[in-house]
């Protein structure tokens, strides 16, 4: 997998999912029916019981030109469990050069998380593809605005509080792409194998963070 295969789908779907559930039945089904919205970048949380097994099958079922990340990935370990499940990208909570060295090691393209200036320059020092700005939603769509300014080149990542009411807001203030969470990938519809309200949503979410009109 390389830098730029992640960071065009980022910029062509102006969006990724990040699934972080108890429990994940169907794992291909949820990917295809994200897919089907226009999400085509999916982060699979370590939080999650059975990520491995998880991001497996959903590797396994993805619809051609998906590709299946492993999320809240803090340790080299994480890292290789990550690569052996067959994961296609990693996103990080924070900076951590451990991460990096490992997936240098594994040829993964990471994610990485950070907040201040100062962070964000020790991640792309770190080598990562991206950065994500997490929690967003407390800095809010403005601060993408500020961080433009000194490091225009940067691919940022909008994480945290980010819904189809606002997803548009951070695209324009200079984020690359924005995390689809909870308001995309809800429990319930997960639970019941949903997978059209599923759709709908991720269909509401990447329409409204590309700009474009219901």
């Amino acid at each position: 997998m390389t830098d730029s295969a992640l960071l065009d789908l980022l910029e062509a779907d102006r969006a990724i999912a990040l699934v972080r559930l108890p429990a994940i039945a169907d794992p291909a089904a949820l990917v295809a029916a994200l897919a089907r919205g226009g999400i085509r970048a999916i982060e699979f949380a370590f939080t999650t019981p059975g990520v491995e097994e998880i991001i497996a099958a959903a590797v396994a079922g993805a619809p051609a030109g998906v590709l299946i990340g492993a999320g809240t990935v803090t340790d080299a370990d994480l890292v290789r469990r990550a690569g052996a499940a067959g994961a296609q990208f990693l996103v990080t909570p924070g900076v951590s050069g451990e991460v990096a060295v490992a997936a240098q090691d594994a040829r993964l393209p990471v994610v990485m998380g950070a907040m201040t200036p100062t962070e964000v320059m020790a991640a792309v020092g770190l080598g990562a593809s991206a950065v994500k700005i997490f929690p967003a939603d407390t800095v809010g769509p403005a601060y993408f605005r500020h961080l433009a300014g000194p490091l225009p080149h940067v691919p940022l990542v909008a994480s945290g509080g980010i819904a189809a009411h606002n997803a548009a807001d951070y695209v324009r203030a200079g984020a690359l792409a924005v995390t689809a969470g909870s308001s995309v990938i809800g429990r319930a519809d997960v639970e019941s194998g949903d997978w059209s309200a599923v759709t709908s949503k991720a269909r509401a979410f990447t329409t409204a963070a590309r700009g474009m009109k219901g």
